[in-house]
C-alpha cells in the first residue's frame, strides 16, 4: 500500500524525469549532427573556395541567420512582399557564400549554399529543442516536456534527413528532390537550351507529333530556380497557343507506399513558400490552360539524400506517363509546357 501511495503521489515527477532523460539523449544526438555539419561545411568551403582568411566566424554568423515573415493581417499583396523577401534572402545567401569561397564557380556556389542551408537547419532544430528542454526542466512543466518528448521521433527524423544530405551537397551529387528536374533533363537532352527566367532554362522538344516547351532549373549546381516566372513567361509569349501544362515534382509518400511510385493529378505540383505556385495558378487561370501534375513519391530522408535507384528509374516511367497524357488529352501539333520541378544539384541539362 505504501508503494502504491508513493507511486500515485509522485507519478508525474517520475514520468517527467524519464521524459527529460529521453530528451537529453536526443539533444546530444542533435548536437553531434550540428557539429558534424558545421565541420563538413568548413572543410568543404576551405577545399573548394580557397578563402584567404579564416571563415569560421562568418560561417557561425550564417548559422544564426533569421528571416522575418511579412505581416499577414491584411493578406492583400502579401505574395509580392514574400517574393521580395525570398529574392533578397537568396541574393544575400549567394553573396555570403561568394565571400566565404571566392574561388568557387557558379555551380559550386549553389552547392555550398545548399550545404550551409542544411547546416543552418540542423543548428536551428538543435537550438529550438534545447530551448524547450531547458525551459521545461526549469519550470518542470508536465505539458511542455510531454509535448516535446512526443514530437522527438519526427524531429529526429527531419534532423537525420538534413544530416544525410551533407555529403550530397558537399560533393554535388543528385538528390531525391531532383526527380522532376531529372525528367526534364532527359527530355531536353541534346536540344538547344535558352534561359527563360532567372536560373531557369527551356528547350523545344518534339515528341509524338507535339511540341514540348520543357523547362527546369539550370544545373548542375544546387538550384531550384524560379519556375513560376518560367511558366509565366512561356504562357505570355505563346498567348492562346498552349494546350496544357504538365508539372513533375517529388512528393512525400505515405508510410507503406513504395519509393518511386508515381501518381497523377491536377494543379501546380511545386512546393516552397507558395510564390511560384501562385504565379502558375494565376497565369494558367488567365489563359484557361489546364495544369496536370505527376508526383514521384519518396520520404523526407530520400528527398534530400543522394538519389536512390528507384527514384532514378521512376524518371523513365514519368516520361511514359507524360506521353500517355499527351496522347489522351492533346492532339498532334499542340504546344505543351512540361516543367520539371526540384533541386537540380548534380543534374545538368
Amino acid at each position: 500500500m505504501l508503494f502504491f501511495m508513493v507511486f500515485f503521489l509522485f507519478y508525474n515527477r517520475i514520468q517527467v524525469a524519464l521524459w527529460l532523460r529521453d530528451i537529453a539523449g536526443a539533444l546530444n544526438r542533435l548536437k553531434v549532427m550540428r557539429d558534424d555539419a558545421r565541420r563538413v561545411a568548413l572543410t568543404t568551403i576551405n577545399e573548394i573556395g580557397k578563402p584567404k582568411e579564416d571563415v569560421t566566424q562568418r560561417v557561425d554568423r550564417f548559422l544564426e541567420y533569421f528571416e522575418i515573415s511579412p505581416v499577414n493581417l491584411d493578406p492583400a499583396g502579401i505574395i509580392l512582399k514574400l517574393e521580395h523577401l525570398i529574392n533578397v534572402r537568396d541574393e544575400r545567401f549567394k553573396d555570403e557564400v561568394k565571400m566565404m569561397a571566392p574561388a568557387s564557380d557558379e555551380a559550386q556556389t549553389h552547392n555550398l549554399e545548399n550545404l550551409l542551408e542544411a547546416t543552418w537547419a540542423l543548428n536551428t532544430i538543435y537550438r529550438v529543442v534545447r530551448h524547450f528542454y531547458l525551459f521545461g526542466k526549469k519550470t518542470m512543466s508536465f505539458y511542455i516536456i510531454m509535448q516535446l518528448q512526443m514530437l522527438l521521433p519526427i524531429i529526429l527524423q527531419e534532423a537525420e534527413a538534413f544530416s544525410g544530405a551533407l555529403n550530397a551537397f558537399a560533393n554535388g551529387q543528385p538528390i531525391g528532390d531532383g526527380a522532376g528536374a531529372l525528367v526534364a533533363a532527359k527530355l531536353m537532352h541534346n536540344y538547344e537550351k535558352v534561359e527563360v527566367a532567372k536560373d531557369v532554362v527551356m528547350a523545344e522538344v518534339p515528341l509524338d507529333g507535339r511540341k514540348l516547351l520543357v523547362l527546369k532549373a539550370e544545373g548542375p549546381g544546387g538550384n531550384v530556380g524560379r519556375p513560376g516566372d518560367g511558366v509565366k513567361a512561356l504562357l505570355d509569349k505563346n498567348e492562346g497557343k498552349v494546350s496544357m501544362v504538365v508539372m513533375i515534382d517529388a512528393a512525400l509518400k505515405f508510410e507503406g507506399e513504395k519509393t518511386g511510385e508515381i501518381s497523377e493529378g491536377i494543379g501546380a505540383a511545386i512546393g516552397g513558400e507558395g510564390v511560384d505556385r501562385y504565379k502558375i495558378e494565376e497565369v494558367a487561370t488567365k489563359y484557361k490552360v489546364p495544369v496536370n501534375a505527376l508526383i514521384i513519391k519518396e520520404s523526407i530522408q530520400e528527398a534530400i539524400s543522394p538519389m536512390k535507384k528507384e527514384i532514378f528509374q521512376a524518371a523513365d516511367e514519368a516520361i511514359t506517363r507524360i506521353r500517355r497524357i499527351l496522347a489522351e488529352r492533346t492532339k498532334e501539333g499542340d504546344l505543351v509546357i512540361v516543367a520539371g520541378i526540384g533541386n537540380t544539384i548534380g543534374i545538368a541539362q
